[in-house]
């Protein structure tokens, strides 16, 4: 694995607001995420990790039960997604017909499929995710635990994700975490880029 950078935002740090404010972004990405890349930098540097992707070293650190090379690659991993998961308020789009047809046949309507996702988000107890993914020929709401992620799962696609770590929305939303994952949902949810994934 050559060195990692930290991947650009796909908009500017005041894009999301007032759901998740510039200054939330700024600790977020720019501490969290950040800090994530220079660790695993340093952690990968002269082992068997180096050259290999950022999932194969997912994989192969799970398999080896390497946490923190695991941790720290993952949680890169689950942040960059978030971030590509959430967009401007209008800019986030619609389902295609195709994921809107399955999420239809899984959950019987998008608002349902969002109460699921939602749903999932404040009942993850403690720290992790919740993901819209594509698993099986269908469309599911699962969470993870802490840096969990569906990253290289065989046979599952992730689309979406919401992240409920205490940093994600304690500075915006204090212990609120269903008002959070409430806006998230209703207005910042990218599903172009679910779509995309979808194909």
């Amino acid at each position: 694995m050559k060195e990692l950078t930290l991947a650009p935002l796909p908009y500017a740090d005041d894009a999301l607001e007032p759901v998740v404010s510039a200054k939330t972004v700024s600790f977020h990405y720019g501490k969290h995420h950040a800090g994530y890349v220079k660790t695993l930098n340093g952690l990968v540097a002269g082992t068997k990790y180096e050259g290999l992707s950022l999932e194969d070293v997912i994989s192969a650190s799970r398999e080896a039960g390497d946490a923190a090379v695991f941790n720290n690659a993952a949680q890169i991993w689950n942040h960059d997604f978030y971030w590509a998961s959430l967009s401007p308020e209008g800019k986030g789009g619609e389902p295609s017909k195709e994921l809107l047809s399955a999420i239809e046949s899984a959950f019987g309507s998008l608002d349902a499929c969002k109460d699921a996702l939602a749903d999932a988000a404040v009942k993850r107890f403690g720290s992790g995710w919740a993901w819209l993914v594509a698993k099986g020929g269908k469309i599911v709401v699962e969470s993870t635990s802490n840096a969990e992620t569906p990253a290289g799962a065989s046979g599952v696609k992730p689309l979406l994700v919401i992240d409920v770590w205490e940093h994600a929305y304690y500075l915006d939303w204090q212990n609120l975490r269903a008002a959070y994952v409430k806006a998230v949902v209703e207005s910042r949810l990218n599903w172009a880029a679910a779509s995309a994934r979808y194909k």
